[in-house]
């Protein structure tokens, strides 16, 4: 197999407005059925009036549906398209001072239009990718990337065939435009204004219908086990009060408790304990225990039995989940005074550091994928629960952590402006 890449010079400064194809059909002089045009993203957006005039950074934060990470004057976004890139896609590079170019709205639409137009003009049956610069996870530099696919088969599916030692192939996939895309960049550039390449020698992968385009390239969230940028892992925290019966992996639970244990402390001390309920029996019998106790105290308080249905209903995540977590405080080095405030402000820095370490225990749960809820009424029965649990002396239960598998869709999380909760001095 010959496959050759050639540049397509010669193309005039693209405007909003202009004919693309009618461009590139008078530019490549013997275009060929089973051709792979491509094409840079920024003379298809200039084409398609994707040019506004704003900074970088309005139009950074305009085009961003999801900040991945931020670096100094670095952000990694993800676009409305789903790509995630640098700068969200904004480029400020080869246009009109005080302009930045846009991703096309719809790279997919943009290619099929574009090989239609061809097609109009030429007669023949080309592919056409449209490119833009990526960066990638782990490695330095960049390549360019198919953001818009149309006559193209996108991926090469080999799962189910035998290697060359008999074996079955079981999970590759090759994502071919991807692949074209960056061979194309060979002999494209910013700076020699060469925006389109000629690939040849693929023909086999040029289909007869538009297919699928560049969009099933970009992964769901589902199964994206990298989704969790820096900037999304505290967000992650959720509370999710209902759970599938799919049992929790104990690895799971172990590496979130080791990010619990990161936790900040007084006096280099490791007060953070958490027991682990995961038989029914134990689970059933710590919530009796604890709504017994509940209770109690609600009728000693004189709540009608009414009220105290509706505030022991605040506990049923721990019923419906596989898993419990009791996180638990030991005290044992915390220094006495002779005056009770400087003993309260002392266990406050260990209470402190003990939601820290709940607070890490939940986002690392997030991130396994697990849902969970911090159900605080395990403070106000703190003996019953110890008691339940048969707890080592010293061993002060700090609530209760409902672990599992969601079964619900988090509740959206009210906007909050941090300018509500500053106190500048």
């Amino acid at each position: 197999m010959t496959i050759t890449v050639s540049g397509v010079p010669g193309l005039p400064e693209v405007a909003a407005g202009a004919d693309l194809a009618a461009l590139l059909a008078d530019a490549i002089d013997d275009l060929r059925d089973g051709d792979i045009l491509v094409v840079t993203s920024k003379v298809v957006s200039k084409a398609e009036g994707q040019v506004v005039s704003m900074s970088r950074e309005e139009a950074i934060e305009a085009e961003t549906v999801r900040v991945v990470a931020r670096r100094g004057v670095t952000t990694i976004a993800q676009t409305r398209h789903g790509f995630v890139l640098a700068a969200a896609g904004v480029d400020a590079s080869n246009t009109a001072p005080g302009t930045v170019v846009l991703l096309p709205a719809d790279p997919d639409a943009s290619a099929r239009q574009l090989r239609k137009g061809l097609r109009s003009r030429t007669g023949r049956s080309v592919g056409v990718i449209v490119t833009d610069t990526m960066g990638r996870p782990w490695r330095n530099g960049q390549t360019d990337t198919a953001i818009g696919v149309a006559g193209v088969m996108p991926m090469r599916d080999h799962r189910g065939e035998p290697d060359s030692f008999g074996n079955i192939l079981e999970v590759t996939v090759a994502a071919v435009a991807d692949e074209i895309a960056a061979a194309g960049d060979l002999v494209k550039g910013k700076a020699s204004q060469v925006p389109v390449a000629v690939v040849r020698g693929l023909a086999s992968l040029v289909t007869e219908a538009d297919g699928p385009g560049a969009q099933v390239l970009v992964r769901p969230a589902d199964d994206d086990m990298f989704r969790f940028g820096s900037a999304d892992v505290p967000l992650a925290r959720r509370t999710i009060r209902d759970f599938t019966d799919e049992p929790v992996a104990d690895a799971a639970v172990r590496r979130a408790v080791a990010t619990a244990l990161t936790a900040p402390a007084p006096h280099h001390s490791e007060p953070w304990r958490f027991v682990l309920v995961e038989s029914p029996a134990g689970r059933l019998g710590l919530l009796d225990a604890m709504l017994a106790a509940w209770k109690s105290d609600l009728r000693g308080d004189g709540f009608s039995d009414e009220q105290i249905t509706r505030r022991i209903r605040r506990g049923e995540p721990l019923r419906r989940a596989p898993l419990i977590i009791v996180p638990c405080l030991v005290l044992d080095a915390a220094h006495e005074y002779p005056d009770e405030p400087r003993n309260r402000a002392e266990h406050a820095m260990f209470t402190v550091s003990m939601g820290a370490a709940v607070q890490n225990l939940l986002i690392a749960l997030a991130v396994e994928g697990l849902g969970s809820a911090w159900i605080s009424s395990t403070l106000f029965c703190q003996e019953a629960a110890a008691t339940a649990l048969s707890l080592p002396d010293g061993w002060r239960p700090m609530g209760a952590v409902a672990v599992g598998h969601p079964a619900e869709s988090a509740r959206p999380r009210p906007p909050r402006d941090p300018d509500n909760y500053l106190l500048t001095r």
